[in-house]
């Protein structure tokens, strides 16, 4: 038992590793409501490492990660694949009724790479490079929990927050929830973009010209397809979507999300230089769904958002680990730049 006790990694250990400085939440303080959405989604994972480590009672992990903020744990989502715990439904309690506070937030993890778990994780990554991760059994369960929560209480008082793979499953459900009528207040903290890893360019003008060339591409191929009388639904759809705004929070030397700067960044230039009617052609599209279009594949690309609140965290990282990691987003001197970035 005591050996169990000492494998038990800092990082998973609340009173360690935790933001214990958020003694007092105040609900309208940005900093405040990232760091508590972050820190339920730490309990995720940690839900599943006590699973896979057969942690029970005192030497469970998971419920501070919670317990400190006034929520209880509602219910857990298990994957009907492995079995793993790959979300959860946390509901506040607190004496303090604040209306700013959440009334529920549905959390999901991202990739664990251990036995229980890697195999699983890792094809669902695949699916989301491939376009495919609608199809996925864990999604259709995601849907179905944040539609059930949604019937008791509205969406007005539920948060969505999810970490890399967990927050590509919260973005595409909060698409699909805005399309519903239920715009949601999410939380995606390292989203996958699925992408050519053009930021890593170090020339700005060789980065700016490839992302004009792709754009021009682009809305080539949105016009061509409107040419074939197939007008979109795409775009109506892609519109309907601007008035949805959540808070993405990316690290520039994490490879996975940090594409999203360059994305929003790009659409800002182009209207600079009288490129916007382009460019709002071809924000709609990525490549790889161009290539799928034209085979007769699904052309609407699930990681591409009209408006959003994009977070870059400026501080330094010293490798990808910690770029892509969950704990830099609770940091006590979290150092970052947060702009608004809305589709008109």
């Amino acid at each position: 038992m005591a050996k169990q006790e000492a494998a038990v990694s800092e990082r998973e250990i609340f009173s360690l590793s935790g933001p214990l400085y958020l003694t007092a939440v105040d609900w309208k303080n940005p900093h405040h409501r990232r760091s508590v959405a972050a820190s339920l989604v730490r309990g995720v994972y940690i839900l599943e490492r006590d699973r896979q480590e057969n942690r029970l009672g005192h030497q469970a992990q998971a419920s501070p990660w919670w317990n400190f903020f006034h929520f209880q744990l509602s219910r857990m989502l298990i994957d009907d694949v492995d079995y793993s715990v790959f979300g959860a439904i946390y509901e506040y309690h607190s004496s303090a009724f604040d209306c700013n506070a959440p009334k529920f937030v549905i959390a999901f993890r991202g990739t664990i790479k251990k036995p229980d778990t890697k195999s699983r994780d890792l094809k669902l990554d695949l699916q989301c490079i491939s376009n495919r991760l609608h199809q996925s059994s864990r999604f259709q369960l995601s849907m179905q929990a944040i539609q059930n929560v949604i019937s008791l209480v509205g969406a007005a008082n539920i948060w969505l927050a999810g970490h890399s793979l967990g927050s590509a499953i919260a973005l595409l459900a909060g698409k699909n929830m805005t399309k519903m009528g239920y715009p949601m207040e999410t939380y995606l903290f390292n989203p996958p973009f699925p992408s050519a890893p053009i930021e890593r360019i170090n020339n700005e003008k060789v980065k700016h010209g490839i992302r004009i060339a792709s754009s021009v591409v682009k809305a080539g191929f949105a016009v061509a397809k409107k040419g074939q009388n197939q007008r979109s639904q795409k775009d109506d759809s892609f519109y309907a979507l601007s008035e949805w705004v959540p808070g993405l929070f990316v690290n520039p030397a994490d490879h996975i999300c940090s594409e999203y700067i360059g994305y929003f960044e790009h659409r800002k230039k182009m209207e600079k230089i009288g490129g916007s009617k382009i460019e709002r052609l071809a924000t709609q599209y990525s490549i790889g769904s161009m290539i799928s279009g034209v085979f007769g594949g699904d052309s609407e690309t699930w990681h591409l958002l009209p408006s959003a609140n994009l977070t870059i965290n400026l501080s330094h990282c010293p490798d990808f680990k910690r770029a892509h990691g969950i704990h830099q987003w609770w940091d006590p001197n979290f150092l970052g730049q947060s702009e608004l970035h809305l589709f008109r």
